[in-house]
């Protein structure tokens, strides 16, 4: 089955519906930028959560995200084509961002070709993603998912030749100062005969000097696992967290004999978001991991956001973690 992260998310969720722009809401979306120290003070936002108002707007988009008060946006989405990120190039993007007091530490860039073993030829061009982050000042370019071809039958082999990838792009990033990372879903965490799982082997064979791994907090959960016991068993190796909340109506685990030989499809109506602090997961708790997991920076996300105002949305997340999850 031919999937892609876009359309599986776009499947799980409403999609748009009536988020508006003007000066009204950029107004109502401000909030003092008085930060803290630490990763949640200064949290940032995978602005793939609002992605269909980038489309629209994106130099308001990226103006209302910062009024918000987010330190930093995770991009998403680059067209090699044009070398432009939602239609602007990037020299506009970085004036946006200057302009806003907006950073970027941190991009997703399409590897699945790149870490697929059934793929020869027609690899993503990782020294092209290099450059490009470079030119942003990112820290790390991070693979968003494994290879979408056939996500049921994915194998050791599969696993640990994306980790050889990964430690050959992570060869060549850290000559630009760059660190390679890899994002999860739930998939990853499917076990093996052994009791393996997918995660673990990419873990055991990327070096940590050249591979470092963004943990969904989400995905992790809803996978029926503690983030905690991969903090514990992987001490330092997830400098990246994403931050997003479960609905309390849809906390059933996707993992395990129910749910693996299962066409994807059907899994998707077992998955619902919600904004951060009003769900299943007790970040309170996952915090205080932080420290041990090597977090550097943090982002909310939200893969589908319900809420007429998406603007709304990503606002009540924000102020949930300086509430309740800063130091």
């Amino acid at each position: 089955m031919k999937t892609t992260r876009r359309n599986f998310i776009k499947k799980t969720g409403f999609g748009l519906a009536g988020a508006y722009f003007g000066s009204s809401l950029l107004q109502a979306c401000t909030v003092s930028k008085q930060k803290g120290d630490g990763p949640f003070a200064n949290i940032g936002l995978q602005i793939y959560s609002l992605r269909d108002l980038l489309i629209q707007d994106p130099k308001l988009t990226l103006q209302t995200v910062a009024k918000i008060g987010y330190s930093h946006i995770e991009t998403f989405g680059i067209d090699l084509t044009n070398n432009t990120f939602w239609g602007l190039s990037i020299p506009e993007l970085k004036k946006i961002m200057a302009d806003t007091d907006l950073k970027t530490y941190s991009g997703h860039y399409d590897m699945s070709k790149y870490l697929s073993r059934h793929h020869t030829v027609d690899k993503e061009d990782i020294e092209k993603y290099i450059e490009t982050a470079h030119e942003l000042g990112q820290k790390y370019v991070i693979a968003p998912v494994t290879p979408m071809e056939d996500l049921n039958n994915l194998t050791v082999e599969d696993y640990q030749y994306a980790a050889e990838q990964l430690n050959k792009a992570g060869e060549l990033a850290k000559k630009a100062g760059i660190n390679i990372g890899y994002h999860n879903h739930f998939w990853e965490f499917r076990n093996f005969a052994n009791g393996t799982k997918g995660l673990d082997i990419m873990i055991a064979f990327t070096e940590p000097e050249l591979v470092s791994f963004e943990l969904d907090i989400y995905w992790i959960e809803k996978s029926g696992l503690n983030p905690q016991s991969y903090f514990q068993k992987y001490p330092g190796r997830f400098p990246m967290w994403h931050i997003k909340d479960m609905d309390k109506n849809y906390a059933e685990p996707i993992v395990g004999k129910d749910f693996d030989s299962l066409p994807f499809d059907s899994i998707q109506n077992q998955v619902r978001f919600t904004e951060v602090g009003s769900g299943h997961i007790d970040y309170i708790n996952i915090v205080q991991g932080a420290k041990q997991a090597g977090l550097e920076f943090a982002f909310v996300e939200q893969d589908d956001i319900y809420l007429p105002n998406k603007f709304e949305s990503v606002k009540k997340s924000y102020e949930y973690v300086q509430k309740f999850l800063t130091k």
